[in-house]
């Protein structure tokens, strides 16, 4: 594939979001450190403020100062996401112009939550933000996250918003491979998995690439695996999916992803906490003897 097909690359990670110790402020020189880091090991794009980076407990000024931040750190090149979306259009779009202003390459808007808006409401919604994009030259990836928001974006919804040229990608963690694989055929969107237990059925299905969470302990496996379905080569790419998927299930099934993530990069010596904001919680005793036991497993295909 193209680069042209891959607007955010195709290893992106919805990074995690450092905090101090006792979790009163972001720590942006640990952001800084994690961002080189994660590019360093083969991611080609982050997104930032998203599920993954608790964006519920910080605010818009943490939210800028962290985006600014690993601006820095990443340079020009690395395509940035910034997360937008809330449950309010009108934050919403504040959080749009700041979020341009500051270094995004794209926003990433997630469908409103808690109010179960219809789809005329969702449609409207995302139009305003793609007008405030559009302006500015950048992109919007829309996220399909049901199980979160309550409302799923119908397909009729997106094939009305990939009309729109500022919107061109679909998160997706919806999972419904039928009715994505009617829309990647008509070809007006892009496709990013949004689950990493599919993110090989999701390239095969012809999506751009993942955007995940186990990628910040696995982002070497992820972008070999990429490579060798780039090759053709689906025997590698499917040992390299099934070899993660221990890690999978280990960063995904038994607690938050973004508790999981920092308690692996606190292992790994990237970060020097793992603190939360309520009302997530750090991992219990047993639970971090069972992560690191299954990262220390598999390191091999982790390196």
């Amino acid at each position: 594939m193209s680069t042209m097909t891959r607007p955010f690359g195709a290893v992106t990670t919805a990074m995690v979001t450092p905090f101090s110790e006792d979790g009163e402020r972001v720590d942006l020189d640990a952001a800084q450190r994690l961002a080189k880091y994660l590019v360093e090991r083969g991611n080609d794009g982050l997104v930032i403020n998203g599920t993954t980076g608790e964006s519920p407990t910080t605010s818009d000024d943490e939210k800028i100062a962290l985006l600014q931040a690993v601006r820095d750190a990443v340079g020009a090149d690395v395509p940035l996401l910034a997360g937008v979306g809330s449950n309010n259009t009108a934050h919403t779009l504040s959080l749009t112009e700041r979020a341009i202003a500051s270094g995004a390459d794209g926003l990433l808007v997630v469908t409103p939550y808690y109010s179960k808006p219809s789809q005329a409401g969702l449609i409207a919604h995302t139009l305003r933000v793609a007008d405030l994009a559009q302006q500015a030259d950048k992109q919007v990836m829309l996220y399909d996250i049901p199980g979160r928001s309550g409302v799923a974006l119908a397909p009729e919804t997106i094939r009305e918003l990939a009309q729109h040229p500022a919107i061109t990608c679909v998160k997706d963690a919806k999972g419904n491979f039928q009715e994505s694989g009617v829309l990647l055929h008509e070809g007006e969107i892009t496709y990013y998995s949004g689950d990493d237990a599919a993110n090989l059925p999701w390239l095969a299905m012809g999506a751009a690439g993942m955007v995940s969470v186990v990628a910040h302990v696995a982002s070497p496996a992820y972008a070999r695996m990429v490579a060798a379905f780039d090759a053709g080569d689906n025997a590698e790419a499917g040992r390299i999916h099934r070899a993660l998927a221990p890690v999978v299930e280990a960063v995904m099934g038994k607690m938050p992803g973004a508790v999981a993530a920092k308690l692996a990069l606190r292992h790994a010596g990237v970060l020097t906490n793992a603190a939360m904001r309520l009302p997530l919680v750090q991992a219990s005793s047993d639970q971090e003897r069972a992560l690191i036991g299954v990262l220390t497993q598999h390191q091999e295909i982790l390196s």
